[in-house]
């Protein structure tokens, strides 16, 4: 595990800026472990927030192309409240290795991987689980299994009815993403655009997002985070609408469903039959936000502390 470095105490209403949350009062390390998939073995990257024996832990789980450095701001938060919150980046994004075959990026190998970083974090009872998109869908999986370990779960802009059209044009733009960028600001100037549905965001927040997107080459230029393998599944013919009902419908732990008030990958008819059928669910709308809410600003960082509480 490698720490960051600690800073005085700013006090539990001031919030860092994103820059200085490493060097912030709230401990901040990141670590590692080794994965399955068929015939190979692969790195699994995560942060750390808070409290290493704290046995209230809190998993937040990033979307398709993304990665665990988008939860920075309500890692920080969390840990104020005396979680353990840990943020990893799934295979083939971030830190995380990168899978030999394409064809296994899906929800049962994201499933297995999260199955084996709790393992890892030895947690000594349930956790609290944080979704973002495919992590909402990712945690819906884990949540319906008998025995899960998820007590409580955060679905942030994701439901199990997933229409074609908002699939097929996330693929397309994943797809489509420049290979590598001449310079880091060419880079940000693209998220500011495929990401435009996150909200009003600041500068600081862009910037944030855009240093943990990208990774320099030795040659010069930078490229995306991500393996282009994980794209595949959305390739022109295999892409289609969605239903993961059966699996909403098994899950019994409280949820706090969170919709982008714009959302086309969210319909507010699905969310309305998440509220009708399956787990107790209190849903909140995000205004001024699509596809899928950032979780960046002070508000929507309230709505997920409070409704989580102080750990106790």
């Amino acid at each position: 595990m490698t720490a960051g470095t600690a800073a005085p105490d700013t006090g539990p209403e001031t919030m860092p800026r994103l820059d200085d949350l490493c060097r912030a009062d709230v401990p901040f390390r990141t670590g590692h472990f080794q994965a399955y998939a068929p015939h190979d073995f692969h790195r699994i990257a995560y942060v750390e927030w808070g409290d290493p024996d704290s046995p209230h832990v809190v998993v937040c789980v990033h979307g398709l192309s993304r990665q665990g450095r988008d939860f920075d701001a309500l890692g920080y938060r969390l840990a104020k409240l005396g979680y353990r919150v840990i943020c990893p980046d799934l295979p083939g994004r971030g830190l995380s290795g990168w899978l030999k075959d394409p064809e296994l990026y899906g929800l049962p190998q994201y499933a297995a991987d999260m199955a084996a970083l709790i393992a890892h974090l030895r947690v000594p009872g349930k956790i609290d689980w944080v979704g973002t998109s495919l992590g909402g869908l990712t945690g819906m999986v884990l949540a319906a299994a008998a025995r899960s370990p998820i007590r409580r779960m955060v679905i942030n802009d994701i439901g199990p009815f997933l229409p074609w059209a908002p699939i097929r044009e996330i693929g397309s733009r994943l797809r489509d993403a420049p290979r590598l960028h001449h310079n880091l600001a060419s880079g940000e100037s693209r998220l500011r655009t495929v990401l435009g549905a996150f909200g009003p965001l600041t500068d600081e927040q862009w910037r944030h997002i855009a240093k943990h997107s990208f990774f320099q080459e030795p040659n010069g230029g930078w490229r995306p985070h991500y393996d282009p393998g994980i794209g595949d599944a959305f390739r022109p013919g295999r892409v289609y609408s969605v239903s993961m009902w059966r699996d909403w419908d098994a899950i019994t732990c409280p949820v706090l469903l969170l919709r982008g008030a714009h959302s086309e990958l969210l319909l507010a008819s699905t969310a309305d039959e998440m509220t009708r059928r399956g787990p107790p669910t209190r849903r909140v709308e995000i205004p001024d936000c699509g596809h899928a809410p950032a979780l960046l600003d002070d508000e929507q960082l309230r709505i997920v502390a409070d409704w989580l509480g102080p750990a106790a």
